[in-house]
């Protein structure tokens, strides 16, 4: 035979498993949409780094090569263009959107590549 069941003894139980379930998705929810966010910045900067170094290849001038870069990494975006020994280098770097709070989170890409005479 079973025990009696005491009433009221329960109540309210699932409101507060609802409760902390609920927060757990929206923190999952949360690190997943920084972890996303972070490889958007990432792939921008890389695209951004191939633009100018393209535009380097084509002949165009450091400040022409800045500017391609910066248009495709979007206006947040820091580039820097270094020419030395018939190389080119082109260095962007940006801060992630909606990072947590577990400090800034920054995408860094370069692209380096030949000059040709």
């Amino acid at each position: 035979m079973r025990p009696a069941r005491r009433p009221g003894r329960d109540t309210g139980s699932v409101t507060v498993e609802l409760a902390v379930g609920l927060i757990a998705v929206v923190m999952v929810l949360a690190l997943v949409l920084a972890v996303v966010a972070a490889g958007v910045a990432q792939l921008r900067c890389t695209d951004a780094a191939r633009a100018g170094a393209r535009a380097a290849l084509a002949g165009e001038s450091a400040g022409a090569v800045q500017q391609v870069a910066e248009r495709v990494a979007g206006g947040s975006a820091h580039v820097g263009v270094v020419v030395s020994d018939g190389w080119v280098d082109v260095t962007v770097s940006r801060s992630v959107v909606g990072a947590t709070g577990w400090g800034p989170l920054t995408a860094h890409a370069t692209v380096s590549a030949p000059v040709e005479p």
